[in-house]
């Protein structure tokens, strides 16, 4: 029986964050388990991070910090956009970049499409305080497909594209959508002055590699590429993400405007974003602004992204050393 007070009888979530990197996690509880027609899938109570989403083997989302990851994704994009009125999500499970799209009052139709059901359904019971209600808004559409077939076809009609997926593991679905064919896809989805803002892997010191050629990929397709990053504490490393756009640039706003935007334009308050934080965003590091100046890899399909992932759902249950 797991004793919390003596670290020898817990279990523990064995996180690898790449194959020299792991980071375990005391299990409080496992409130489920299973395995999708796509990928595993746990909701473990932890004792780092509260409740965390985790897809084959990896931590998606934490009770404790998902609104730094999903903040980041989503806002700067809505808020640089002059008037974001429909919008698509790619993948986002969870729920929770549909929450935050929804806080704004210019939103009229949002459109989730995800190809994993099940992901979906196990996260709106077991992680309602990630979704907070938001497939139940009247101005979502849940969409249950590949997003590349979804957008297939689809010619100027979205104000905003939020791409939150997972890591384009081996075999997995999502490898696809992290190519420069996707992202033309994406691009011709879009309004005029449409804007797309992707989550695009690590950018910290465990190795900027996919980052690096995330945003190369989508300097071939976007005229305004602006590359930025947080610190996710659950992810143990920066994560990297990006914006493309034909016309918006979200370094043209200032911090005053950005507050300004903040205020008029949403409908709850933003956690860990302000005018002052928004432009500390896009400020890379000179190593790493050197190396995206460099030629690099642009991501095909014939040459896709894959990142590394032990895919063993919680396998792992070991003792303290």
């Amino acid at each position: 029986m797991d004793d919390p007070d003596n670290p020898d009888k817990r279990r523990w979530l064995r996180d690898a964050v790449n194959p020299d990197l792991v980071q375990f996690h005391s299990i409080k509880q496992v409130v489920y388990s299973g395995k999708t027609k796509f990928q595993n899938i746990d909701i473990i109570d932890t004792g780092s991070f509260g409740l965390c989403l985790v897809l084959d083997g990896r931590i998606q989302s934490s009770q404790s910090d998902e609104f730094i990851y999903h903040e980041a994704l989503v806002h700067p994009a809505m808020l640089c956009h002059p008037n974001p009125v429909n919008i698509v999500i790619a993948g986002g499970g969870e729920g929770a970049a549909l929450r935050e799209v929804l806080a704004y009052k210019t939103v009229q139709k949002v459109v989730m499409v995800d190809i994993d059901k099940e992901v979906i359904d196990i996260c709106r019971r077991f992680l309602p305080d990630f979704h907070q209600g938001s497939f139940d808004d009247q101005r979502t559409d849940i969409v249950i497909s590949d997003a590349r077939k979804y957008l297939q076809g689809i010619k100027d009609w979205f104000d905003v594209a939020i791409i939150d997926l997972v890591e384009p593991l081996e075999e997995s679905p999502a490898s696809f959508l992290y190519t420069r064919e996707f992202y033309q896809i994406v691009k011709e989805s879009l309004k005029v002055d449409g804007i797309m803002s992707v989550q695009a892997c690590a950018s910290g010191w465990t190795g900027p590699e996919n980052f690096i050629a995330i945003n190369n990929t989508l300097k071939s397709v976007f005229s305004i590429i602006r590359p930025y990053q947080v610190y996710v504490p659950s992810f143990v490393e920066l994560w990297g993400f990006a914006t493309g756009s034909a016309n918006l640039d979200p370094i043209s706003l200032s911090s005053e405007e950005v507050d300004s935007r903040i205020a008029k334009r949403l409908s709850k308050e933003i956690k860990s974003l302000d005018g002052t934080g928004f432009s500390g965003l896009f400020l890379l590091p000179k190593y790493l602004r050197q190396q995206m100046a460099e030629p690099g890899r642009i991501v095909t399909d014939k040459n896709p992204l894959l990142t590394y992932s032990e895919r063993d759902g919680i396998s792992s249950s070991l003792p303290a050393s």
